[in-house]
């Protein structure tokens, strides 16, 4: 029976949860030939959405009860590692390195598995829901070609406070986890704001935070206590993971990649390396662009002062457990 579920449901992933009185669904969509190759998630979806099968959209739909059976007959590979990051700190160039090897596959910032664990949250059923979200990460990583054999998960930057969980899925998968002075992101953000930077949009139990105690903070300010649960969060796993792996944006995106692929037991040939140096003088989040990152030397604001404590300690462990060459 799983098998002929396998076969009925080749190329169609579910990629939107619906929320309904009755219960959770989730829509699903056809994918075709299409791989996750897009600097994000939601490119990759746009390219589908145009695909006749996706046309009649009221067929592809169903709960979300029925992904942990559906998701039993296919070949899937468990994750080689999953990518944790504080957010503009590289994680995208790294997914892109990561993808350029077409034996990987690289599931970036997936919105289905943010809109299940935070379906969890405010349902306070975490626990509950994670069986889908380990039934969804099959599906999307079932081998669409003999040639696939490894899968990287990056998670969107909040999902550190599910760190459990995945942990609990995955007992044997090294977890990364990418970070970067607070100031530099800050900038970052100031240019093009994510979700988790500004209040309310993300639910303020995932921080730990008060959703009225944050209503009218300014957005910096409010950005820089989000950094600092990631770096608490960082702090209290690292030391205590033996399989997780601090690295610091500055290392250069082709070093970190090299680590994650150590980790993971991979070896980078160097034509490899010569495609991923190649890849890095490009932009990230626009491919076809050359990057050039401007260094702006100002004193950082007094609200960043505790985000760069944390970052110190932060670097403080990354560097006592350097690899030796």
């Amino acid at each position: 029976m799983n098998q002929n579920i396998a076969l009925a449901l080749k190329d169609w992933l579910p990629y939107r949860l619906i929320e309904e009185s009755d219960g959770a669904y989730c829509r699903w969509l056809y994918m075709g030939n299409y791989t996750f190759d897009e600097p994000f998630f939601d490119q990759t979806i746009s390219k589908c959405r145009g695909l006749f099968e996706n046309s009649q959209l009221k067929r592809s739909v169903s709960q979300i009860d029925v992904l942990p059976q559906w998701s039993q007959g296919f070949d899937s590979i468990a994750p080689t590692a999953i990518i944790f990051h504080v957010s503009r700190c590289g994680s995208t160039v790294i997914s892109q390195l990561l993808g350029l090897n077409s034996t990987n596959i690289i599931l970036s910032e997936v919105p289905f598995i943010d809109e299940l664990l935070r379906l969890g949250v405010r349902n306070k059923s975490v626990e509950a829901i994670i069986q889908f979200v380990e039934s969804a990460i099959k599906l999307y990583g079932a081998k669409r070609n003999n040639s696939q054999q490894n899968l990287f998960i990056k998670t969107d930057s909040w999902h550190v406070h599910f760190y459990e969980h995945y942990r609990q899925l995955y007992p044997d998968s090294p977890f990364i986890f990418l970070y970067r002075r607070p100031d530099e992101v800050i900038r970052s953000q100031q240019q093009k704001r994510g979700m988790q930077a500004v209040p309310g949009v993300l639910e303020a139990e995932i921080f730990g935070f008060d959703k009225q105690a944050i209503t009218s903070m300014p957005l910096d300010e409010y950005m820089a206590m989000v950094i600092e649960t990631y770096f608490e969060a960082f702090l209290e796993i690292i030391p205590n993971d033996p399989l997780a792996i601090a690295v610091n944006y500055n290392e250069g995106m082709v070093n970190i990649v090299q680590k994650i692929a150590a980790a993971s037991g991979i070896t980078i040939a160097e034509n490899e390396l010569f495609d991923l140096r190649k890849r890095t003088t490009f932009h990230g989040k626009h491919p076809t662009q050359v990057f050039a990152e401007k260094q702006i030397e100002v004193l950082p604001p007094r609200y960043l002062d505790k985000c760069f404590e944390l970052y110190n300690e932060l670097e403080k462990i990354r560097l006592r457990h350097r690899p030796t060459s």
